[in-house]
C-alpha cells in the first residue's frame, strides 16, 4: 500500500483522538463519582436524557468507531509493509 495512506490515517487518528477526548469532556457526570465526593455532584437530576445528550451520545460512539478503525488500518499496514520488507 502507498505511504500516503499511512499519513492520511495518521492524521485521521490524531483528529479523532483529539475530537474522543473533547467529546468525552462533554459528556455530564452520572453521580457517585470522585467529583461527588468534593462538591461536584450537587447538580440537578433530570428525569431521562435530552436531546442533545443522546446525539452526544451518538457523536461520541461515532468517533469512537473511526478512530477504532484508523488504529486497525494502521496495525494492518504495518503489517503489510513488515511482511513485504520495504
Amino acid at each position: 500500500m502507498p505511504l500516503w495512506f499511512a499519513y492520511t490515517l495518521i492524521v485521521l487518528l490524531v483528529i479523532t483522538s483529539f475530537l474522543l477526548v473533547l467529546l468525552i469532556l462533554l459528556h455530564r457526570g452520572k453521580g457517585g463519582g470522585m467529583s461527588s465526593m468534593f462538591g461536584g455532584g450537587v447538580s440537578s437530576s433530570l428525569a431521562g436524557s435530552s436531546v442533545a445528550e443522546k446525539n452526544l451520545d451518538r457523536y461520541t460512539v461515532l468517533v469512537g468507531i473511526v478512530w477504532f478503525a484508523c488504529i486497525i488500518g494502521l496495525g494492518l499496514w504495518l503489517r503489510l509493509e513488515v511482511g513485504t520488507g520495504v
